[in-house]
């Protein structure tokens, strides 16, 4: 099956996760990876200093509607609270044949995508595994982890999976195609209920969950809502995918810390909204108790609120 091969490709979202792999794909190709922003935001950008890995890093910069080809591939990094105006600001560089990989957290980004520039465009993706840290403009990371993607109808073999698999194998970028993505993504999202709300209530970096403890308990007792209420979206987690998600956890640098945990001490908006409150309309949908993410819930937002997190 031949594939044409992904040159232009435009970068949403410059926080942890975006500086990453806008660095890695500038290795394979200075020219060919632009970061989208508004003129405003460009500005801000061009005027700061960016370190990756202790390594000084200069992007190019596009905004929505400059006179660029259209992308081959649009990669959204943005968190949720930002993919509104990030679904506006891609929409003049989708051509007929771009791709989109979102790797925000949580479940059904992109469903919200693909309504607004087409559905035909989407692959499903997310990432695993990493522990970038991101202070001020300053990036760092000990392991990449993983972005894992597919097409939720057809598998791992489509036009569009190999020419994704190409790029990523010519940039080095470690990745997955499982056969089943929807479960995939299921899994992860199990992962980050857990892990993120209940790192950012305890204010506690992975080490504290990489071996048996109370903080390892109160992270399961959240992803297993997950669990149960994945059998009524055609997903049947299992026990077993909790084990393998601990597995990448132990993975992980132990004084690092999840996302949501560096937004709450950086005073950022938190993604506790596509997580626990996800997990609680579910529930209700359902009519399914979800307890521990209505806690988790409530004292996030506290924290939010308050800026208790000090």
């Amino acid at each position: 099956m031949s594939f044409k091969a992904l040159n232009n490709i435009y970068i949403v979202g410059l926080g942890a996760l975006g500086a990453m792999y806008a660095s890695k794909l500038q290795d394979l190709d200075q020219d060919s990876v632009k970061i989208i922003a508004d003129p405003q935001r460009m500005e801000k950008y061009r005027r700061s200093r960016f370190t990756v890995n202790a390594e000084q890093r200069s992007f190019q910069y596009i905004s929505p509607g400059d006179p660029v080809p259209y992308a081959d591939l649009i990669i959204v990094t943005v968190k949720f609270h930002a993919l509104s105006q990030a679904i506006q600001d891609i929409r003049s560089f989708v051509g007929p044949d771009t791709t989109i990989i979102s790797l925000l957290n949580g479940i059904g980004s992109e469903e919200l995508i693909g309504a607004v520039v087409g559905t035909e465009h989407l692959l499903h993706a997310y990432a695993v595994g990493m522990d970038a840290m991101r202070k001020g403009m300053v990036f760092r990371y000990s392991n990449m982890g993983r972005i894992v993607f597919g097409d939720k109808g057809n598998g791992n073999s489509t036009v569009k999976v190999l020419a994704l698999k190409d790029l990523f194998e010519r940039a080095k970028i470690p990745f997955l195609t499982p056969e089943n993505i929807e479960r995939a993504l299921w899994t992860k999202f199990m992962m980050n209920v857990g892990i993120n709300q209940a790192s950012t209530i305890l204010k506690a970096p992975y080490g504290e969950f990489q071996k048996p403890s109370p903080a390892r308990e109160l992270m399961l007792m959240a992803a297993r809502e997950v669990l149960q209420l994945s059998q009524y979206y055609g997903v049947e987690l299992s026990e077993a995918d909790i084990t393998e998600f601990i597995k990448i956890i132990e993975t992980l640098t132990p004084d690092g810390k999840t996302s949501m945990l560096q937004d709450i001490e950086a005073n950022r908006k938190t993604e506790v909204e596509i997580f626990a409150g996800a997990v609680m309309e579910m529930g209700k949908t359902h009519k399914i108790a979800t307890p521990v993410n209505e806690t988790f819930y409530r004292i996030i937002r506290y924290m939010e609120t308050t800026g208790t997190h000090q």
